[in-house]
């Protein structure tokens, strides 16, 4: 039947992005463990379709390095260290660095001119307030997901995708890492850091050296606050 693989393939592709987003959202939720395992059937049953696409998004999110995959018992949500933490911090400055002093000193913000390129900047920045009002309130999912997109929206500047790609993993990674200690924590208020627009403003009066202040700031601060409340 001329047509049915090519839809079933889409079809099947698609619903595997979903139960991935889905499952992924589930670990930055809290509501999946770092160390709790589970299998295919566990989560087909849960979803009410069938093993193949799960298995895929499973796959995946193991190479994103979200899972583990154990041959015998399944999958298990991974347990990132602080010193996991910090090789993700020592990573994400790499990338930012470069994307910064790109867009400053490079073509990307000589065109701050140019109306599509205002707009772009004008949305990171709603989104940048987004995310401040979400860390004000201390409310964690609703952070986790504007900084994503913040961050996402921001390095989408930069015009690399495999860099953005990058980072956005990275960035997810560090999410995962830091929610199993920040769930902990009964008011988040005053914990969380709030300076996206700030880092806006930054690039967008070409200023390199405090957007890498701004940046540097929130890693050490985002490290000391890990650090500590793992130790509790």
């Amino acid at each position: 039947m001329p047509g049915t693989g090519g839809t079933g393939a889409v079809t099947r592709s698609t619903l595997r992005q979903q139960i991935a987003d889905a499952l992924r959202d589930e670990v930055l939720a809290g509501r999946l463990q770092p160390g709790q395992e589970f299998t295919v059937k566990e989560i087909a049953e849960q979803y009410g379709v069938s093993a193949t696409p799960v298995r895929e998004a499973l796959v995946d999110l193991s190479a994103q390095g979200l899972l583990d995959a154990d041959q015998h018992r399944g999958f298990r949500v991974h347990e990132y260290s602080p010193a996991d933490f910090r090789g993700m911090i020592e990573a994400r400055s790499l990338v930012t660095d470069g994307m910064f002093h790109s867009l400053i000193e490079g073509d990307g913000m000589k065109l701050a001119d140019d109306p599509r390129v205002l707009a772009a900047l004008a949305g990171v920045r709603r989104r940048g307030e987004e995310a401040q009002r979400a860390a004000a309130a201390g409310d964690l999912n609703i952070l986790i997901g504007y900084d994503l997109r913040f961050w996402r929206e921001l390095s989408a500047l930069f015009g690399n995708a495999y860099l953005a790609d990058f980072l956005h993993r990275l960035r997810v990674q560090s999410w995962v890492c830091t929610v199993q200690h920040l769930r902990r924590v009964d008011d988040l208020r005053g914990y969380l850091w709030s300076g996206h627009t700030e880092l806006v403003d930054a690039l967008a009066r070409r200023d390199p050296r405090a957007a890498h202040s701004i940046v540097t700031e929130y890693n050490a601060h985002s490290l000391d606050l890990i650090e500590r409340l793992a130790a509790e």
